[in-house]
């Protein structure tokens, strides 16, 4: 038989759906040598992609990071040692205009005319900065993070 070839009882359902896409997650984050990390980069912290604001290597090649978590903005810190791979997250920035703030979420306008609605408002001082300036006519411009399959406000122009 040559290679290649398939046998009689080889059958192929025409219904066979193949995805090709990538999974949830798959492509969502990527490996760096500790030692390979700087400031003002991103790592993944205990599960969290976080900004790195602060990097030190000890005498015996331990990496001390400190980063500050993209969305909900908390310090976390890892030590490891320089020759170990750690996560770097994927992470985009989108601008919309917004729309409106219904119900804790922002109502935002796409580049393609659509609305995002999925958004919540951030808790704190930016979210009631955006919801003062919205309520005072102003038109803002929403930065969006999206990351790790998570997406949230991070500032406003």
């Amino acid at each position: 038989m040559a290679a290649n070839s398939f046998d009689d009882e080889t059958e192929f359902d025409d219904e066979t759906d193949f995805d090709l896409t990538s999974g949830a997650g798959a492509s969502s984050t990527y490996p760096v040598q500790c030692s390979a990390l700087r400031k003002n980069g991103y790592v993944v912290i205990k599960g969290r992609p976080c900004k790195i604001v602060a990097i030190s290597t000890s005498k015996t090649g331990e990496v001390h990071l400190v980063g500050v978590d993209i969305f909900t903005s908390k310090k976390l810190e890892d030590l490891s040692p320089s020759t170990y791979n750690m996560d770097v997250p994927n992470v985009t920035y989108t601008e919309y205009s917004l729309i409106s703030i219904d119900d804790g979420f922002l109502s935002l306008l796409t580049d393609s005319g659509s609305t995002k609605d999925d958004v919540k408002l951030p808790e704190g001082e930016l979210g009631q900065k955006i919801q003062a300036d919205f309520e005072d006519g102003k038109e803002l411009l929403i930065t969006i993070a999206a990351s790790m399959g998570e997406e949230g406000a991070t500032s406003y122009k």
